[in-house]
Order: structure tokens, then C-alpha cells, then sequence
């Protein structure tokens, strides 16, 4: 077994997002320190940690101002002012005109009055995360830090609570790593600066609606804005990520795509600051990119709604939210199932990547029910068979089964329920792990992957076990495959783990 794991089916991970850290190198602390420059090439020195590595699962939240409507999406502050589109006649129906009632005038309803940032943290340590934090700007323009360069701040207005500041105590100190998300990038013609009939061409209100933009113009989504933004707005795209750095000293920061639209000289200050004050602050950071916003060696690639179809050589990210519909809380959401949440994610980590689950806090700080008990049902999953998912590396192939998986920006909804014939694989050492996204119809698993002749045989196999039931189980393996026998009854309600140990 250890001779078949060691090479048939040897764990390659080989980056082309940053170079995997070797599992025995000396953390930043210990090594030389690399003064990294503004400079792509410098930039690609930057090594992915091993604690990210060994890290597979986080949870943000996008809680703001957008909170206050709870309408079908977290882009209602940009639909609002589109007068072609019908979150426009709602907003003009239950509000009235856009010279009358902005979005700034959602600020003082966002109260936060229910928010406690160590409940929080605790719920999201009970769910398994490893690593937590909050939207810290989302494209609206509202920052829900303490802020010095702007009034429209969660600590000035709103809540009146620096929240990102008390979220960054309280998972620090249940030793969680800190992540913060940062949009503003997308606010650049996110509001109609240009048009008279709104509040947002008043000047009175530039630093929270952005500078003024051309007539007609709006974000496009697939493409940068033209035009692009200028000096003004890009030097302030920066002091915001290096106030959030300087006060708060995250682990990760995580960026929305878009990016593109800043120069290449912003990117690259912002980065190689980044992975010095890492160095200076005495641990390995990590930054995230979409799309080419950054150049591949550089930072970690994350995907949204999305994931891979097949097992990558490079550690990547996918961030999905718990509702189907919409990013913030709404009025009639629609919650993924437990069970749909625990198979992504075995599925995201046997392809070598982690998963970043966007929650859907409500405008007074609470957590709605459901989204708790999905948290804890998954932590309690994981408290089981986290095993086979914390510190693990991909095996040679990812899994087996009928469900494919469709790629793309945005794609996750063209996905279908995986299956008992689904398994997925992962490594701890010489130990593999068989993960089984539904329980198996008869008295026994088959593991086509593992047939006798091109990979495992029973003489390489000291033992199997299903996580969370007693004893050893009988196996054979033949020219179908590894053949397991089952328990009379099935351990959980998910996914079910079986342990191979070599001998």
C-alpha cells in the first residue's frame, strides 16, 4: 500500500497559482525574509503557506447596508438606480423617487443592534471553519471598519460598531485565521453619479457614491468599465487596503474580480506591501484573485459559484453563498440543503482546493435559523470526519462516479445532487480516504477506481474502517474493484468516510 501510494498514485502538487511551501520548509519566521518589490517576478517568490494548504474550509458574510431592503439581491443598491430594471419600480414604489430616498437613506436602519461578534465566531469554530471574517467594503462604497478616510463607515454611521475590528478579535482569539473581502474596485460607476433626478449626483455624497462618471455610464460586468477610473479613485482603492492592513493585520485578504480595472502599479503596491507587513507581523500570509486580475505564481486563484471538474496541481479557492438566489439576507431566500453544502465541499477539497461559504446575516445582526442549523449540521459532520478533510492532500485522481461537474464563472447552479456511485478521494500520509456522497444501495461498496490489477490489492490493505462505526470492515478486491462490506446501518445523514490503512 505505502509503495502504491507513494507512486502509482503519488500526490504532484505543482502550483500555478503561488508555489506550494514544501510540507518541511521553515515557516517566513524562521527563513530568510524576502523583501518582495513591486514587481510581478519578485511577487512569484511568494510561497502558498502550509496552514493554508492544510485549511479547506471558511466563512465570510456579506452583511451591509444592503442588509436594510433585503430585496432578491446584494446588487440592489446599483438596480435601484437602473430606472429599466423592476428592483427600480420597487424601490420607487416602497421608498419613493431617488431625489427623496437614496441608498444612503437605508443607513440609519442598519442598526446592527443583535450583532455579537463572539457568538458569531463561536457558531462559525462550531461549524468547522478554519478560517472566518467579514465583507469588509462591498461595491456600495460603505466600509464596515473604523474608518479615518471616510465618514460612511460602519463606526460613523449605521451600527456605530467597528465591525470589522471586533470580528477580527473574536476569530483570533478561537484561533481562526482572519480574512477580509474587498469590492470596492466595483464601485467605480456602480451609482449614476452623472444623473440630476438622484441623490447620488449630489456632491455632498461623492465619498459614499464614488466620483463623478460620464453619462449612461454603468459597471459592465464582463469587462472593465471604460473609462477607467482615475488617479483620485485609485489612490484611495489603495489607503483603504493599507488602513485595513495597518489596523487589523489579516491572514488573508480575498478580492472580488474586476480588479482589472485598477492600474498594474496599484496591484502590485498593494501586493508586495501585503506580503512584507506578512513578514513583519511574523506570519505567512495569503492573497486571492479572480480571473487574470493578478498574474498566475502571484496569489491563490478563487472561482465563484463555480468549481473544478477535475483535481488541479495548484491549491485553489471557491466562494459560494448558502442561498441559491442571493449573497445578503432577502425576504425569501433560498437555502442549499446540508447535505448539498458537505458533498461541495468533499468535492472542491479531492480536486485540491478549499471553499470560502458566504452566510446571509440579517440588518439587526441576527443569523437566520436555518443558515445556524446548516452551520452546525456541517460542523458536526466534520467533527466526525474531519479526518478526512482537514491537513489532506489530493490522491492521483479525485474520485469516481456518474455526476459531472460543469466549469465556469457563475456555473453552480447548472450542477446536479451527487449520488451513492460519487466517491472522492483524499490522503493523510499513506492513509486513503474514500468519501461516499450518498449511502450505497446493498450490502456492500464497490470502489471501481481501487480493482485489483491496476491498483490496490488486498495485500497492501491492513484495514478498513467507516468513520464513526466500531470495528474493522471485510473487504476483497477483484477485477470491479474494491469491495467493502457495509454496516447493517449507515453512520449519519451525509456523506460517509471509509479509511484505508495501509499496512
Amino acid at each position: 500500500m505505502k509503495t502504491f501510494l507513494l507512486g502509482l498514485f503519488a500526490i504532484i502538487l505543482v502550483s500555478c497559482g503561488t508555489k506550494q511551501k514544501k510540507e518541511n520548509a521553515n515557516t517566513s519566521a524562521e527563513k530568510d525574509a524576502i523583501v518582495y518589490k513591486a514587481d510581478w517576478e519578485s511577487l512569484k517568490q511568494h510561497e502558498t503557506p502550509k496552514w493554508w494548504l492544510d485549511s479547506k474550509f471558511g466563512i465570510y458574510f456579506h452583511w451591509g447596508v444592503y442588509s436594510v431592503p433585503a430585496h432578491e439581491t446584494e446588487w440592489y443598491s446599483i438596480l435601484m438606480y437602473n430606472k429599466e430594471e423592476p428592483i427600480h419600480r420597487y424601490h420607487v414604489k416602497t421608498y419613493g423617487d431617488l431625489n427623496e430616498f437614496g441608498y444612503k437613506d437605508f443607513i440609519p436602519d442598519f442598526k446592527g443592534e443583535k450583532f455579537n461578534a463572539d457568538e458569531w465566531a463561536e457558531l462559525f469554530q462550531k461549524a468547522g471553519a478554519q478560517f472566518a471574517g467579514p465583507v469588509a467594503e462591498h461595491s456600495d462604497g460603505f466600509a464596515m471598519w473604523d474608518s479615518e478616510l471616510t465618514e460612511w463607515d460602519a463606526m460613523d454611521k449605521g451600527p456605530k460598531r467597528d465591525v470589522v475590528g471586533e470580528m477580527e478579535k473574536a476569530i483570533k482569539k478561537r484561533g481562526m485565521k482572519f480574512i477580509t473581502t474587498y469590492h470596492r474596485h466595483w464601485l467605480y460607476a456602480w451609482y449614476p453619479t452623472w444623473d440630476e433626478t438622484t441623490d447620488a449626483y449630489d456632491p455632498k455624497y461623492a465619498s459614499l457614491y464614488g466620483p463623478k462618471v460620464p453619462k449612461g455610464t454603468f459597471v459592465l460586468a464582463d469587462k472593465p468599465t471604460n473609462p477607467l477610473p482615475e488617479k483620485p479613485f485609485q489612490d484611495e482603492w489603495l489607503a483603504r487596503l493599507n488602513e485595513l492592513m495597518n489596523k487589523y493585520e489579516p491572514d488573508i485578504i480575498w478580492f472580488d474580480n474586476k480588479m482589472d480595472i485598477i492600474d498594474e502599479s496599484y496591484r502590485k503596491e498593494f501586493l508586495s506591501t501585503f506580503y512584507n507587513n506578512g513578514d513583519a507581523w511574523g506570519k505567512e500570509v495569503v492573497c486571492t484573485y479572480k480571473f487574470e486580475d493578478l498574474p498566475k505564481g502571484t496569489a491563490v486563484l478563487d472561482l465563484e459559484r463555480s468549481r473544478m471538474s477535475e483535481k488541479q496541481e495548484f491549491p485553489w479557492l471557491t466562494d459560494d453563498s448558502i442561498d441559491w438566489k442571493s449573497w445578503c439576507d432577502i425576504s425569501d431566500p433560498d437555502y442549499k440543503s446540508t447535505n448539498r453544502l458537505i458533498d461541495f465541499l468533499i468535492d472542491v477539497v479531492s480536486k485540491n482546493g478549499s471553499l470560502l461559504l458566504n452566510i446571509t446575516p440579517k440588518a439587526n445582526g441576527e443569523i437566520p435559523d436555518p443558515v445556524k442549523e446548516r452551520l452546525l449540521e456541517m460542523g458536526e459532520w466534520l467533527k466526525l470526519n474531519g479526518e478526512a478533510i482537514y491537513g489532506t492532500r489530493p490522491f492521483r485522481i479525485y474520485g469516481e462516479g456518474d455526476t459531472k461537474v460543469s466549469e465556469g464563472h457563475l456555473s453552480e447552479h447548472n450542477n446536479a445532487d451527487n449520488n451513492a456511485k460519487d466517491i472522492r478521494f483524499t490522503t493523510k500520509g499513506d492513509v486513503l480516504y474514500a468519501i461516499v456522497l450518498d449511502w450505497p444501495k446493498g450490502d456492500e461498496l464497490v470502489i471501481h477506481s481501487l480493482k485489483s490489477g491496476n491498483s490496490l490489492n488486498t495485500n497492501e490493505i491492513e484495514s478498513i474502517q467507516l468513520l464513526g462505526h466500531r470495528g474493522n470492515l471485510s473487504f476483497t478486491a477483484d477485477s470491479e474493484g474494491l469491495k467493502i462490506e457495509l454496516p447493517n446501518n449507515k453512520v449519519g445523514n451525509h456523506a460517509f468516510t471509509f479509511k484505508i490503512n495501509p499496512k
